[in-house]
């Protein structure tokens, strides 16, 4: 992980802790053409770890979760990460995998950012 793929990773980090309450304990974020590809450790709540524990709470929460996340996006634009970047964020997919604590976050943008800032630079 180069500068510029830690620095989003800490924006991404931030974004979450101010809009969720919590951020994710470990994010690595790779670019590759338009997408910074976010993988993030340690994400649920001790609330959530709760209410995965129950019958259907996994499948409820993961639900929830991703749209949740996607929801945040969409209503406050990562402007952070748009200046540093920039370029202008056009789409988020999200998903997580409740049992394991992992989530993964693919952010699209306009442009190649990997060619502007990518590991091999």
């Amino acid at each position: 992980m180069n500068q510029t793929e830690a620095e989003f990773s800490n924006l991404v980090k931030a974004f979450r802790k101010r809009h969720m309450g919590k951020g994710p304990s470990r994010i690595s974020t790779t670019f590759c053409k338009h997408w910074a590809i976010c993988e993030m450790d340690g994400n649920l709540s001790p609330v959530e770890k709760f209410i995965a524990s129950a019958s259907d709470g996994k499948q409820m929460l993961r639900e929830a979760r991703t749209q949740w996340v996607k929801d945040i996006y969409r209503n406050h634009p990562p402007i952070e990460m748009e200046r540093l970047l920039g370029a202008r964020f056009l789409e988020l997919y999200v998903d997580i995998d409740i049992d394991k604590d992992f989530g993964m976050s693919v952010f699209v943008f306009d442009q190649d950012i990997e060619r502007k800032f990518g590991s091999s630079r």
